[in-house]
C-alpha cells in the first residue's frame, strides 16, 4: 500500500508536469536513461533465453559443444549490435535535449509545485523517511564531447569538436564508508564505453606497419568516424553532501539527493575498433564500416571525475595510455559530458 501511494503520487506529479508544460530537463533526461537501462535488460533477458535454447540442444545431442560454442557467440553478437544502435538512438535524443537546455527551451522547474508533491508524499506515508542501505546500486549512462590530446593541447583541428562524441553506460555499486557519517563513498562496477573521433578534412586513418596515420581520402566523405569500444572497471571516491535526518532520536542516511563529486579512474579492455566511411557516388549512397585493430592499445586506464547535483553530474575523463600503441606521436583521448547516476 505504501508503494502504491508512492507510485500514484510520482504519476500525478509526472501527469501534471506534462499538461503544465514544465517537465524539467533532469526528469527528462532520466527519462532516456531509464529507457537505456530497459533496453538492456531486454536484450540480455531475450539471449539469456537463447543461450538456454542452444543448451537444450546440446544436452539433447542435437549440436556439438563446437556448434554450441559458435551459436553462442553469434547471439551475443547480435544482441550486443540490436543494444548498440537502440543506444545510438537513445544518445541521440539525449543530445537534442542538451541542445534544448543551451537554447533555452525547456523551463525551470516548480519549486513550490514540487515541496507540495513531497508533503503530499510524506503525510500519507509516515514510514517515508528511512535510511538505505550501507551499499546501494545505481544504472550509470553518460555521453558528451570526446576528442584527443597531443601534449596537453587539444586537436579539435584533426577532429571534429562537436561531431566527435562518447557514451558509457553501466552499473555501479555505491559503499558508506564509515558508519556514522555519510560523506565518504566507495563507487565501484562495470561500464560499457563507446569512444567516436570525426576525423576533419576528408581524412579517414589508414594503417601503414606499426603505423597509423590520417590521411586525405581518394573519396569525397560524407562522414569519416573511428569508435573504439571498451569494457571498463571504474572505481571512484566519492563525496557526497547529502545531510542524514533524524526522527525519533534516529538518523537516517540518504545518497544522491544533494551535491556529489567523485574522484577516481577506470582501466579495462579494448573489445571493438571499426571505422565508419559514408560517401555518395552517382546518387547512389554507400555506408563502409572496417573492422580491425588498427594498431589500438588492448588496455586503455585512466583517470575521471565528476562533479552535480543529486543524480546529474558534469563528468571529465582522459586515457593515460595513447589511443595506438606505437605511434610516433602520442594522442590521448580526453571526454566532457554528462552522467546520470539512477538509484
Amino acid at each position: 500500500m505504501k508503494n502504491f501511494t508512492l507510485y500514484l503520487v510520482i504519476l500525478v506529479f509526472l501527469f501534471v508536469s506534462k499538461v503544465l508544460g514544465q517537465e524539467t530537463f533532469e526528469s527528462k533526461a532520466s527519462s532516456i536513461a531509464r529507457k537505456i537501462e530497459r533496453v538492456t535488460k531486454e536484450q540480455k533477458k531475450i539471449l539469456k533465453e537463447e543461450v538456454e535454447a542452444v543448451n537444450v540442444q546440446l544436452s539433447e545431442g542435437k549440436i556439438t559443444q563446437e556448434q554450441a560454442d559458435k551459436r553462442k557467440k553469434e547471439l551475443a553478437e547480435a544482441r550486443a549490435v540490436i543494444i548498440e544502435e537502440k543506444v545510438t538512438l537513445a544518445q541521440n535524443e539525449l543530445n537534442d535535449l542538451v541542445q534544448q537546455k543551451v537554447d533555452g527551451k525547456i523551463k525551470e522547474q516548480d519549486s513550490s509545485r514540487i515541496y507540495m508533491i513531497r508533503w503530499e508524499r510524506d503525510k500519507c506515508n509516515k514510514d517515508s523517511i528511512r535510511g538505505e542501505k550501507r551499499t546501494t546500486s545505481q544504472f550509470v549512462f553518460a555521453t558528451g564531447l570526446n576528442n584527443m590530446m597531443i601534449d596537453g593541447k587539444l586537436q579539435d583541428s584533426n577532429y571534429s569538436f562537436i561531431g566527435s562524441h562518447f557514451y558509457e553506460w553501466g552499473f555501479t555499486y555505491n559503499t558508506r564508508l564509515m558508519k556514522n557519517d555519510n560523506l565518504l563513498h566507495a563507487k565501484y562496477g562495470l561500464s560499457l564505453m563507446y569512444n567516436n573521433i570525426r576525423p576533419t578534412k576528408n581524412r579517414s586513418f589508414v594503417v601503414d606497419g606499426d603505423q597509423t596515420n590520417l590521411e586525405v581520402n581518394t573519396i569525397n566523405l560524407d562522414e569519416s568516424r573511428f569508435r573504439n569500444v571498451y569494457i571498463v572497471l571504474p572505481v571512484h571516491l566519492e563525496f557526497d553532501f547529502t545531510k542524514p535526518q533524524v526522527k525519533d532520536g534516529k538518523t537516517y542516511f540518504r545518497t544522491h539527493k544533494s551535491f556529489r563529486f567523485g574522484i577516481g579512474g577506470y582501466a579495462g579492455i579494448n573489445v571493438k575498433s571499426k571505422q565508419i566511411l559514408k560517401f555518395e557516388e552517382e546518387d547512389l549512397k554507400y555506408k563502409t564500416t572496417i573492422k580491425g585493430d588498427y594498431n589500438v592499445n588492448n588496455f586503455i586506464y585512466g583517470l575521471s571525475s565528476y562533479i552535480g547535483y543529486r543524480d546529474i553530474s558534469l563528468y571529465l575523463k582522459y586515457d593515460l595510455n595513447p589511443l595506438f600503441k606505437d605511434n610516433l606521436v602520442k594522442e590521448n583521448n580526453i571526454s566532457l559530458g554528462l552522467r546520470f547516476d539512477l538509484n
